[in-house]
């Protein structure tokens, strides 16, 4: 249910050897009592938040316990889905209440192997959710940032890219202002469907000439990345690769639907340009094919629908061992933008980070304390996440049901969206 469920009343109280109050009213855990501390989870509550005033909505779950204001933060958003996943996460609610938020890896095996209906975007979405907040609730506990406990540091800061499109002078104008803002790798769509029509041999050519025109204002020290959101068919996608080689794109994304790595591999064979793919994959199991036939070169799984923080640092070691490159997923709020930039921190092949800036009120609705500065982030430094949910200001933004839009070819049968 979307509803709050509220947590019961703290049994705890605190012990002044041991803990401390800050002056904003939080609560700092010593080491004495992180050891003997009787934790319990007793309550979540999701939050579904408009994300856009054109449409879109996010899914927050917060994770209570029974210690006095210590909480997590995780998310589940997937586009079209903000109820079902919303119902999702509170069916886990029942199983969690009275377990120790600390034993995460024990958790997210139970809520993943029961019952033996598993997989998919919205059982592995709210699973990510919920573990990601117990990782707040643990680096919150343990006074440290998230990524202290996935091995500490393996880099000094993260590169980021960011979106735009060349295919307008308006769009062209906004992505040269991003990369003298700092940014050195810019990300787009292939082309703009007119209409709602896909047009196959107009879209590549007008498509292809728009990227090689941001080549040319941007020059070639900036990575050029083309999300194809899997709207190409097969040979689209490689008259689109082989149109756009000469603008040296960094990779094409999803260039084809996920659910046949053969098919992708074939598209690979014949394209010029990296292939990558990864944020509509799940868990280990569904990234191994991929990796073990190397049949991308970037890897893109997504924190929040993977199956959380350490699943992806699984799915990442595997990728390290194929010398694959990892570039997270992450279209979304600052809850998933600071889970991404914890794992980058800690994983030494995750070599870019995608970086959101789209909707007008992402920063009101979450308060971050995550700093990025001409184009990198700086690796997080608060304890947990180091995110805070301001629930009035999500009050403001209520769920927007979503207008399905639909892409067609020109005879009128259903093309990829």
């Amino acid at each position: 249910m979307v509803d709050a469920v509220l947590p019961a009343r703290s049994r705890w109280q605190v012990h002044p050897r041991m803990a401390t109050r800050d002056a904003d009213g939080k609560t700092r855990y010593g080491a004495q009592e992180r050891e003997t501390m009787d934790i319990q989870i007793t309550g979540l509550k999701t939050f579904i938040v408009a994300s856009n005033p054109n449409g879109g909505n996010w899914v927050f779950v917060k994770v209570y316990t029974n210690q006095d204001g210590l909480t997590g933060l995780g998310e589940g958003t997937v586009t079209s889905k903000a109820e079902t996943i919303a119902a999702a996460i509170g069916e886990h609610e029942r199983f969690l209440i009275g377990r120790d938020p600390r034993n995460i890896e024990w958790l997210w095996q139970a809520m993943y192997r029961y019952p033996r209906w598993r997989g998919g975007p919205v059982l592995n979405s709210a699973i990510s959710a919920i573990e990601m907040a117990l990782w707040d609730i643990k680096g919150k506990m343990l006074g440290v940032p998230v990524w202290q406990l996935l091995g500490g540091a393996a880099r000094d800061r993260i590169r980021l890219y960011t979106h735009g499109s060349p295919h307008s002078d308006a769009g062209l104008d906004k992505l040269v202002k991003l990369v003298k803002s700092g940014y050195t790798a810019v990300k787009m769509g292939p082309f703009e469907v007119t209409d709602g029509v896909v047009d196959p041999r107009r879209d590549v050519r007008r498509g292809a000439a728009g990227i090689k025109r941001l080549r040319e204002a941007v020059g070639d020290d900036v990575d050029i990345l083309i999300d194809a959101h899997g709207l190409f068919t097969p040979v689209m996608a490689v008259d689109f690769a082989r149109q756009v080689a000469d603008a040296h794109p960094m990779w094409i994304e999803e260039p084809c639907q996920p659910e046949d790595l053969a098919t992708l591999a074939w598209i690979a064979e014949r394209s010029p340009v990296p292939l990558a793919t990864g944020e509509r994959l799940f868990t280990k199991w569904g990234f191994n094919d991929l990796i073990q036939q190397r049949a991308v070169a970037y890897i893109q799984p997504d924190v929040s629908h993977a199956g959380g923080i350490l699943e992806t640092k699984k799915i990442a070691a595997m990728a390290e061992v194929k010398f694959l490159e990892v570039a997270l997923h992450g279209a979304s709020s600052e809850i998933l933008t600071a889970a991404n930039f914890h794992v980058d921190a800690g994983t030494p092949n995750c070599t870019i980070q995608e970086h959101p800036l789209g909707s007008p009120w992402r920063y009101e609705v979450v308060r971050t304390s995550c700093v990025v500065e001409g184009g990198y982030a700086l690796l997080p430094q608060a304890p947990g996440l180091g995110v805070e949910l301001d629930e009035a200001e999500c009050a403001r933004h209520p769920y927007n049901p979503d207008v399905r839009s639909q892409f067609t070819f020109a005879d009128g049968s259903v093309a990829d969206a």
